[in-house]
């Protein structure tokens, strides 16, 4: 998930837990399209740079933090527990659906591959917020966070190829004779989300992308 901010926090200040929420204007999806060939090449000494420039995909529209409102929850208990300013008094997560769905080149239709939920994120956006600002760095109108990777608890809802495939070392199985473990050229990405509520659904549209080959 994205996080888009909406209102801006002076340099060098902290902020408490309940500034950082009013500051979220919404959400959208969010794909980072990390390129993990590059990361394993980069990663020592430098850690994911390039890997994490490849692209970046985000749902059509963003929705409002009053919009899902509604499907606040707690998020996994941290243990241990957060430095105090980190800690959090409020339902800060989302019961929010997410479903992946990877198509081959070859594939008439995307098959899926990840179904998760925004609530298992361990660190939610406030806190993200809240950290940031920690060390006196101020955030802008129309910046964008990365929640980073959501997984749950189970194997199906492992937020990542790099976790599904468990780095490589499984076959995902697409179609007849089409397997996969890491992205390759032509293959596409869906990604969708939802919040259900009682005979109505808050969703965030579809965001889908193709991976090119190199010219």
């Amino acid at each position: 998930m994205g996080v888009v901010v909406g209102q801006p926090s002076p340099m060098g200040e902290m902020l408490t837990e309940k500034q950082a929420e009013e500051m979220i204007f919404g959400f959208v999806i969010l794909n980072d399209w990390s390129a993990r060939d590059i990361q394993q090449w980069e990663y020592v000494p430098l850690g994911p740079f390039q890997a994490k420039a490849f692209a970046t995909s985000i749902s059509p529209w963003v929705v409002t933090r009053e919009a899902l409102e509604p499907f606040r929850v707690h998020g996994p208990a941290q243990d241990p527990a957060p430095l105090p300013y980190l800690r959090q008094a409020l339902p800060n997560n989302y019961d929010l659906q997410l479903d992946v769905a990877l198509r081959a080149g070859a594939m008439n239709e995307a098959k899926r591959i990840c179904r998760t939920n925004f609530r298992y994120m361990y660190w939610s956006s406030v806190q993200q917020l809240v950290h940031h600002a920690s060390s006196g760095c101020a955030m802008n109108v129309g910046d964008l966070l990365g929640s980073g990777t959501i997984s749950g608890p189970e194997k199906d809802q492992r937020g990542s190829l790099l976790e599904i495939s468990w780095n490589g070392t499984e076959q995902i199985e697409l179609a007849p004779a089409v397997t996969r473990s890491f992205l390759e050229d032509g293959d596409s990405l869906v990604m969708r989300g939802w919040c259900q509520g009682n005979g109505y659904r808050v969703g965030f549209g579809e965001v889908e992308g193709t991976i090119l080959a190199a010219e």
